[in-house]
C-alpha cells in the first residue's frame, strides 16, 4: 500500500520543531565592496555591473535576513550558515569550478567570515564549502538529519547560483524547502526573477513577513 505520511505538496507551513534556517554565502568575500570578489573591480565597472546588487543587499536583502535571524532565534529554531571558504590556506581543496572562477578564500580569512550584520551566535553552525552547492562539499545533509530537520528555509546570495543549487539539492534529498525571495540578492532584477522561476519547481516561495508569521514570531 502507498505510504500516506508523506506530503504530496510543497505548500506545507513550517513546523518549528522540524525546521531550520540556512544563510548561503552571506560573507565578506561576496557581500562587501572590499571583499575578494570585488576588491580589484574599478569603481566605474562596479557601478555599471553591480549597483543593483549592492543596493538590494543594503536596502532589502540584509534587513530581511536580520529579521529572519532574530525571529528564528527567538522561537528557538536552528540557524545555520554556509560560506565559501577553503579548508586549506592555499586552496588546493577547492572544486574545479571555484579554481576556474578564481574564487580563493583562505581558511580563517576575513573574506570567509559571515558579515557582521548577521554574525553567527556563539553556538550556531557554520559550514565552509568549496563548491556551489552546500550539499556537495559539506556534510550538511547528515547534520540536518541529526538535528531532526525536515523543512529547510533558505536565504542568501546569489539567488540564481549558490542559493538555487542549495534549493535543488535539498529538494532532491527529501527536504521541504522554503525560499525567501526578499532575503536574497543577485546581480540584476532579471536574474533574480529568472532564478526564482527556476527554483519554484523545487520549493515554496514565501516572503519574510509570512515566514516569520508561520513560525509564530513577530515582525
Amino acid at each position: 500500500m502507498p505510504r500516506t505520511d508523506r506530503p504530496m505538496t510543497r505548500e506545507v507551513p513550517l513546523n518549528p520543531k522540524e525546521s531550520a534556517l540556512l544563510f548561503v554565502d552571506v560573507q565578506n568575500f561576496c557581500v562587501q565592496r572590499d571583499g575578494g570578489e570585488f576588491k580589484n573591480v574599478p569603481d566605474s565597472e562596479l557601478a555599471a555591473k553591480y549597483a543593483y546588487y549592492f543596493d538590494r543587499l543594503r536596502s532589502v536583502a540584509i534587513p530581511n535576513m536580520q529579521r529572519l535571524q532574530a525571529a528564528f532565534r527567538t522561537t528557538g529554531i536552528e540557524v545555520l550558515y554556509t560560506t565559501i571558504e577553503n579548508l586549506t590556506r592555499d586552496g588546493r581543496d577547492r572544486g574545479l569550478n571555484y579554481k576556474i572562477l578564481g574564487f580563493d578564500v583562505p581558511k580563517g580569512s576575513w573574506d570567509g567570515k559571515v558579515i557582521d550584520q548577521i554574525a553567527p551566535a556563539d553556538d550556531e553552525i557554520i559550514l565552509p564549502k568549496s563548491s556551489s552547492s552546500v550539499f556537495v562539499s559539506t556534510q550538511i545533509d547528515y547534520l540536518l538529519r541529526n538535528l531532526g530537520v525536515k523543512q529547510l528555509v533558505l536565504a542568501g546570495v546569489v539567488t540564481d547560483e549558490c542559493v538555487e543549487s542549495a534549493v535543488r539539492d535539498a529538494c532532491d534529498r527529501g527536504y521541504l524547502v522554503t525560499l525567501v525571495p526578499d532575503a536574497c540578492a543577485t546581480y540584476s532584477q532579471e536574474r533574480h526573477e529568472n532564478g526564482l522561476m527556476v527554483s519554484a519547481g523545487y520549493c515554496r516561495l514565501v516572503n519574510t513577513a509570512a515566514v516569520i508569521k508561520e513560525i509564530g514570531g513577530t515582525c
